[in-house]
């Protein structure tokens, strides 16, 4: 079975398990890129359990490789078409080397060393990690393109729930340092990291209503004026707590990450489960922050829309709100992005003070001839009466003027 390869996706990336010569085989010839899945992790924690000391053995003569699932990797699943896996909810395919190609076979090799219960629950547990590794590095590249680092908001900030993140930030770093210089999670390293959770949590829950805030903020205004100035200031504290959502978010894949290291180290059995527990808890805070953040666009996109149909009055004020609102947005959007939140948005365009002159123009031109002629109508039907009321004015003027000149005459 040397050139048997068992391939695993879990939606976010794409194992290869297998004889290491078969997998860069199969890897060359569909032009993938990977990185080590780390399988060689798995050996000591599995060969002490009770009931999987083969699966230590096999890993020992096999290796793995991991990709994130991206539009070329995940064009595998197409090629060799995946069965979903009843326990695990991953999609399995075992593929064998035949003439230099690679074939599924129709249903798991009986017997395979590859489709072990243990091997398979060890894998997918290593592949969660690896994914949740490469989401907290692409937050790190995030948080270093914005203009406010996490640390310097954070350190701004005198909320003491904010400054007791910026403590267990370091406490989490320094567990996932001695992790990687040890290739395991011990008692004590645990310990130092289990009351994290809480007040990472805390802290997501803090700036999310600040979020919610500002999106209220904006709710309530009615002048273009002050929509302008709700409109300014969600831009630029909206990218601050942005950015101290992203590395809650990082934190708490990190704390994660430590957690199946212990489970596996202490109760390998359970891994695949607290796996599942985690990805479940992982996907409730990332539609949490969807919710928030997708509210926040959509209050900046009702200011857009209101500030363009006032473009005309306040030429300096609407254009800024519409621009404030596209920063807004871009900054969401690369956001959910970092975070693995994927959605489609088309920025607003602001209108020109000469378009909407010129529109208002064009309206004017189109009525003018019955504007121009109900004027005219006007001014006639005005320069008649008028001169009705002069030529009886002046009649009784004349009467009048008789009457005394007829009173002198008498006397």
């Amino acid at each position: 079975m040397d050139n048997e390869i068992q391939l695993i996706s879990d939606g976010d990336g794409l194992a290869v398990i297998g004889d290491p010569v078969a997998i860069e085989r199969f890897l060359v010839s569909e032009g993938l890129p990977s990185k080590d899945l780390g399988l060689h992790r798995l050996g000591p924690a599995l060969g002490k359990a009770a009931g999987v000391a083969q699966a230590g053995s096999e890993i020992t003569a096999n290796s793995g490789r991991w990709m994130k699932l991206t539009e070329e990797s995940a064009k595998i699943a197409t090629k060799f078409p995946l069965v979903k896996n009843s326990s695990s909810g991953n999609l399995h395919a075992t593929l064998r080397g035949q003439n230099g190609q690679f074939v599924k076979n129709l249903q798991f090799v009986k017997g395979s060393p590859l489709t072990n219960p243990a091997l398979l629950a060890g894998a997918a547990g290593l592949m969660a990690q690896l994914a949740m590794q490469q989401t907290m590095n692409e937050i790190t590249d995030y948080l270093a393109t914005i203009d406010e680092k996490v640390d310097d908001v954070l350190r701004a900030q005198k909320d003491a729930v904010l400054a007791r993140m910026i403590g267990v930030g370091f406490v989490i770093e320094e567990a996932m340092t001695i992790r990687d210089q040890r290739g395991r999670v011990d008692e004590i390293t645990w310990s130092k990291v289990q009351g994290a959770p809480a007040t990472i949590a805390e802290t997501q829950a803090y700036a999310l209503r600040q979020l919610d805030a500002l999106a209220e903020k904006l709710e309530r205004k009615t002048t273009i004026g002050d929509l302008a100035k709700a409109a300014k200031e969600a831009e630029s504290k909206g990218r601050e707590w942005l950015a101290v959502l992203a590395r809650c978010f990082q934190l708490q894949d990190a704390v994660a990450v430590l957690e199946l290291d212990r489970v596996l180290d202490a109760s390998p059995g359970e891994l695949d489960g607290h796996r599942l527990g985690l990805k479940a808890a992982r996907q409730n805070r990332l539609e949490l922050i969807s919710r928030c953040t997708e509210r926040l666009m959509a209050r900046m996109d009702a200011a857009a829309g209101k500030a363009n149909t006032k473009v005309l009055l306040h030429p300096m004020d609407s254009p800024a709100v519409v621009q404030s609102s596209n920063h807004v947005s871009i900054a969401i959007v690369d956001f959910h992005g970092r975070l693995g939140i994927e959605r489609a948005r088309q920025s607003s365009e602001a209108r020109r003070w000469a378009d909407a002159a010129k529109e208002v123009t064009d309206k004017a031109l189109e009525t003018g001839a019955d504007g121009v002629g109900a004027a005219m109508r006007l001014g006639n039907e005005t320069l008649g009466r008028a001169k009705w009321a002069t030529g009886k004015l002046s009649s009784r003027i004349a009467e009048r003027a008789l009457r005394r000149r007829g009173d002198d005459e008498k006397d």
